[in-house]
């Protein structure tokens, strides 16, 4: 039943995740579009690595502003390397879920490509791979530690289902 709950719970949060990455990345104001030309047909994007980090870091009026959308780019992507593995079984590895999210992020800047609605940036699909990336290596280490302290307990204890603490017996009270 506990588990049952966790994984509607879980699935629950992914889809609320979801729905907040949509709204974010398709419909939130664009910072960057005024930081350089529009491209053909009114597009703005950047296919240079690294180009808009460094203007961004240029030509922002204060220190913060840079901060906040190199680590809002990573952050904003974390969550997905944690909830597919947790979600997918055959997404437990860093390697799948880093791809997967490379792609997603790929699909979101061609969608702002496609409609103009924001600009289309390398450097956000590196940012957000990165976010994607670090956030399944901690499910994977989050999962070791958890084994970890369950070898951990002697033998003889066990966690009581009644009333969630360690004892050394498995008697009922």
């Amino acid at each position: 039943m506990r588990q049952r709950s966790f994984r509607i719970f879980s699935w629950s949060m992914f889809a609320v995740y979801m729905a907040v990455l949509l709204y974010i990345t398709a419909f939130a104001w664009n910072y960057g579009a005024s930081l350089g030309p529009d491209g053909p047909g009114g597009r703005n994007y950047n296919l240079i690595p690294f180009r808009s980090i460094y203007r961004i870091g240029v030509f922002s009026p204060d220190f913060w502003d840079p901060l906040k959308i190199l680590i809002g780019n990573v952050f904003l992507f974390l969550p997905l390397g944690i909830f597919l593995p947790l979600l997918f079984r055959s997404l437990r590895s860093i390697g799948r879920v880093t791809l997967v999210g490379m792609l997603l992020s790929l699909v979101i800047e061609l969608y702002q490509f496609a409609f103009t609605l924001r600009v289309s940036d390398i450097d956000d699909l590196v940012l957000n791979t990165v976010g994607v990336f670090l956030g399944a290596a901690m499910y994977v280490a989050a999962r070791k530690m958890l084994r970890r302290i369950v070898v951990i307990l002697p033998v003889g204890f066990s966690l009581s289902r009644r009333n969630g603490s360690i004892d050394g017996s498995n008697r009922k009270r």
